[in-house]
């Protein structure tokens, strides 16, 4: 009889628990299907635009010779006339220095920058930005990553777009690349959650305090990025780009943002090794600010991405009469069911992947639940995160970016 009770206890737990999953997928879906209807396009709007001011595109860039050639060819093969590109090599170890010598020899729009030693307190990519502002003559700031592939057209529509609506920053979604099976099968598990807290739509609302960019792209005003304080200003910080874009929004700036995924290609894993050291990134500075904090996301994670399937498989194949039991396998195979639609629709209209890739759902809720795991293993007993080959302190420094 005492077991009969446990049994049940447990059952109708489990079972209250995958019902509280499956009301956030609907909530996922319903932000998810939101955000792709309601977030403005980059190249759809009413012109207004009468003023081409110079634009200053810096690329700062580590060890990028696989990405850097196929980025600076976009960006000079642009129709827009008043620019320069601002490249800066971040200390790489590569062929990174040739390609942008090649370059700068025949385009002089290139404007090439050895970025000196880091200072103490600096992440890297934080310092090469700030070595490249300070040979930017543009009155416009375009910033952007090295493996990303722009349009013909990206920044006559970005500066047009931003002058037309008297933005003082706007940043461009871009289309996410994956290269392999693995990098395929997670990016869905993991896009979903943009488009709750982290939506456009959320960007674009000033009653909202997020404010974020897209490092793949995003431009503003010379004036606004030097009343934010600049990269100076989030020196400190991995996730830059969040933390800068939520300084500007905080600041009372106009920026908005734009979908972009036919304009702009950026890559969001290069391998499963680089996916992997991803996810464990994201958890690191987490733990190390707030511990607590970092378990509970690890747990919902783990309930949200991969729970629901282990939990269906086993009801399903060992089903008891119990009307507890029943109840539990119906409130998992529904919680998978929407873990399914959630991944599918992102898959093919967030991702532009083959909707096959969905079917691996429960494989990639696994690889983001481990990875996050080995981040929090990791972080024990450690004050540092490595990114890109360089270990950074984080002993004193507030990680902002988690914040946004």
């Amino acid at each position: 009889m005492m077991t009969e009770i446990i049994s049940d206890v447990f059952s109708y737990s489990l079972a209250t628990i995958l019902v509280g999953i499956s009301g956030a997928w609907i909530f996922l879906i319903k932000s998810m299907m939101d955000t792709f209807r309601l977030t403005p396009f980059l190249d759809r709007f009413d012109n207004k635009s009468t003023r081409h001011p110079k634009v200053s595109i810096i690329l700062p860039a580590r060890n990028e010779e696989e990405f850097l050639g196929k980025c600076l060819d976009s960006l000079e093969d642009q129709d827009y006339e008043n620019y320069e590109i601002v490249v800066i090599d971040d200390s790489s170890e590569d062929g990174t220095r040739e390609i942008i010598l090649e370059h700068a020899r025949k385009s002089s729009k290139i404007v090439p920058v050895y970025a000196k030693a880091k200072p103490e307190g600096w992440t890297g990519k934080n310092w090469a930005c700030m070595e490249g502002y300070k040979q930017a003559s543009g009155d416009l700031l375009l910033f952007t990553d090295a493996d990303t592939i722009h349009s013909k057209n990206i920044i006559t529509l970005a500066v047009d777009h931003l002058n037309s609506f008297e933005l003082d920053a706007l940043s461009v979604v871009p289309k996410m690349l994956a290269f392999d099976f693995w990098t395929m099968v997670t990016l869905p598990m993991i896009s979903t959650f943009l488009h709750t807290r982290f939506s456009p739509l959320n960007v674009n609302n000033p009653a909202k305090k997020t404010g974020y960019f897209f490092g793949s792209f995003f431009i503003l005003k010379k004036r606004t990025y030097e009343s934010v304080g600049m990269h100076e200003g989030v020196k400190h910080e991995i996730i830059e780009d969040g933390a800068l874009g939520r300084k500007v929004k905080e600041s009372g700036h106009k920026m908005k943002m734009v979908r972009g995924e036919h304009l702009v290609e950026a890559v969001w894993a290069r391998d499963k090794t680089t996916l992997w050291n991803a996810l464990k990134r994201l958890m690191v500075p987490l733990y190390l600010q707030t511990r607590n904090t970092a378990i509970g996301i690890f747990v919902a994670v783990v309930f949200l991405l991969f729970a629901p399937f282990p939990t269906a498989l086993v009801t399903s194949a060992f089903l008891a009469d119990t009307m507890s039991w029943k109840i539990l396998c119906m409130a998992a195979v529904t919680a998978s069911i929407l873990v399914y639609i959630g991944a599918t629709i992102e898959a093919k209209i967030g991702l532009g992947l083959k909707p096959v890739y969905a079917i691996f759902a429960p494989l990639g809720g696994l690889v983001v639940s481990l990875g996050f795991l080995s981040g929090l293993l990791e972080s024990r007993g450690r004050s540092s995160v490595m990114w890109r080959g360089r270990i950074y302190s984080m002993k004193g420094h507030c990680q902002s970016s988690i914040g946004v």
